[in-house]
């Protein structure tokens, strides 16, 4: 934690997208035009760093500050933010979060919620090309106003969704499920599996829960104070049915995300990607940890989010932070958080 985490009172949408396009990775303002990008790696040493020595644990520091952060641009001080421990490849998204079905949900789960929302998506591991195991997820924060030029500073709402944690061989990013309690199949990460199974230890011990996060932020993103939240515990994304599927060998999901925004050769976006919102309440968990199945069934479609701009960019993947909501006993009950003052207290 640093002192811009703990001064943190808000951003402008607009402050966090200038960020976003300062150094794009290659030219065009958007850093659309083809060519090589780069290739952050996670690494074991990295996950391990401190676990047994007296030296700072980064990965405990990070999960603890990624919990309690809220902050939306952490500069660090030297200006160029900090590096990823997992997922340091990935590209940001802008557009708009809309429910356009009736729901029996608060917030921005009831019908007629309507903002902007920046999101990354991002492979959580080494493999950002088509043919190799990745997992792919895409974290997102809402903005309660559709003024990309608002003047207040704002709190927006976070949510994390993933693939299997153990990563899958999604070939097409339009056929990607992604959960905020996805499945884990540890095992497919091969010598990998001990930056997993590092993060999952010390994510049970920051925040109780590794490889799920709650949606109460939405639910209670613009909520009139006295109403209760009334919070999905599944949600779930996936790009729309009608939308193109991108051809190409090897190809980086990065490119695969241009290609739906940037016509060839076009320096302006014109198309856009559309993931369609479904939630539920029903589920089963199967398994044990770092071997789990969340069967969820009623899966029901209650809304869209349309990203129409997209950026790779230094900043997009040193600089820019998106909080994990905090695990609650009861998802409806702010009382019942698990962490509370930078430390957990149940």
């Amino acid at each position: 934690m640093s002192d811009e985490d703990l001064a943190y009172c808000g951003s402008r949408y607009a402050e966090v997208r200038d960020a976003l396009y300062e150094n794009p990775y290659r030219k065009g303002r958007s850093g659309e035009a083809p060519g090589p990008l780069p290739m952050f790696k996670s690494t074991i040493r990295n996950a391990w760093s401190g676990a047994f020595s007296a030296h700072a644990d980064l990965m405990k520091q990070a999960a603890g500050r990624a919990v309690d952060s809220r902050a939306d641009l952490r500069w660090g001080p030297d200006g160029k933010g900090f590096r990823r421990i997992v997922a340091p490849n990935g590209i940001c998204l802008l557009g708009v979060w809309e429910i356009t079905e009736e729901s029996e949900y608060s917030g921005y789960f009831k019908q007629g919620a309507k903002g902007l929302i920046i999101g990354r998506y991002s492979s959580d591991g080494n493999e950002t090309r088509r043919g190799q195991r990745r997992s792919l997820s895409l974290a997102g924060k809402i903005y309660p106003t559709m003024d990309p030029n608002h003047a207040d500073p704002l709190i927006p709402a976070s949510f994390m969704s993933q693939e299997d944690l153990g990563g899958m061989h999604t070939d097409f990013i339009n056929d990607a499920m992604l959960r905020n309690a996805p499945d884990v199949t540890a095992c497919r990460r091969g010598i990998y599996l001990l930056i997993l199974a590092r993060a999952g230890l010390v994510f049970s011990l920051v925040d109780k829960v590794a490889d799920a996060r709650q949606l109460h932020e939405i639910a209670e993103l613009g909520k009139p104070e006295g109403e209760r939240t009334r919070c999905p515990e599944h949600m779930l994304l996936k790009m729309a049915p009608r939308q193109a599927r991108i051809q190409g060998k090897n190809l980086d999901f990065r490119d695969e995300i241009y290609a739906h925004i940037f016509e060839p050769g076009a320096s302006e976006p014109t198309g856009s990607i559309v993931f369609d919102i479904s939630v539920s309440d029903c589920a089963v968990n199967i398994g044990i940890p770092g071997f789990r199945r969340v069967k969820v069934t009623n899966w029901r479609r209650i809304g869209r989010i349309t990203f129409t701009e997209a950026v790779a960019s230094y900043n997009a993947d040193h600089v820019v932070h998106f909080h994990h909501p905090g695990w609650r006993t009861n998802r409806n009950d702010a009382s019942t958080a698990i962490r509370s003052g930078g430390r957990r207290i149940r």
